[in-house]
């Protein structure tokens, strides 16, 4: 579901899980990690370092893996963009949340940027964990009404002409920024533009990283 960012927002689809409530599953992992952490067998300093790497590193790396792979290969590029979750199926990525992964690009005439509303469905199959700004009531709500705004609190600037998409991602269907290719990347291997690829980019707050920035 798409929305113009001057338009009232308005709800029709229903979620998994309501955002005022936690899963089962949270509910035992939360209990877990109390009763773990009381009897001292766990460092919350250590857990909270692993959810780090897992929402910051490994987690994006496959998205990053596609996007880079989208850059280099037209063909996979197009088949991506007909239907995600079979092109990334293919790859050996399989879906483990929601039942369809929609990807849409970024162009100079239009910048596609990624919401959940009502709680806080993510494709973590390919981002990692979703960082806790996505979660918040304060995105949620302004991404809709003001995304302009919101990138600039993310510190992106688009040319005034740019349209701006926000996409509402539900239980059913999540969605995957394909960012622009960095200029100057030209005869970059995948390995080296997946580096380029930051979680942000991928959900719209954010862009690649600068290549002049990268070690060579």
């Amino acid at each position: 579901m798409a929305h113009d960012h001057d338009h009232d927002h308005d709800h029709h689809h229903a979620h998994d899980h309501d955002h005022s409530e936690l899963s089962e599953t949270q509910l035992r992992v939360r209990a877990l990690e109390t009763i773990l952490t009381e009897k001292g067998y766990v460092d919350p300093k250590a857990l909270d370092a692993i959810v780090e790497m897992y929402e910051t590193k490994i987690g994006p790396r496959n998205g990053a893996a596609v996007v880079a792979k989208a850059w280099t290969d037209p063909a996979f590029k197009q088949a991506l963009l007909a239907d995600a979750t079979k092109a990334i199926n293919a790859l050996g990525h399989f879906a483990r949340t929601g039942d369809h992964l929609i990807a849409v690009e970024n162009t100079p005439q239009r910048h596609n940027m990624v919401v959940c509303t009502l709680c806080s469905c993510y494709p973590w199959e390919m981002l990692g964990l979703p960082p806790v700004w996505y979660k918040a009531a304060p995105y949620r709500s302004r991404a809709v009404k003001d995304p302009r705004g919101v990138l600039a609190d993310f510190g992106v600037a688009l040319a005034k002409g740019t349209e701006i998409r926000v996409w509402d991602s539900t239980a059913e269907t999540r969605f995957l920024v394909l960012p622009m290719r960095p200029a100057g990347t030209d005869g970059w291997s995948e390995d080296k533009l997946a580096e380029l690829v930051t979680r942000d980019s991928m959900i719209g707050t954010g862009l690649p990283k600068n290549p002049t920035d990268m070690k060579s």
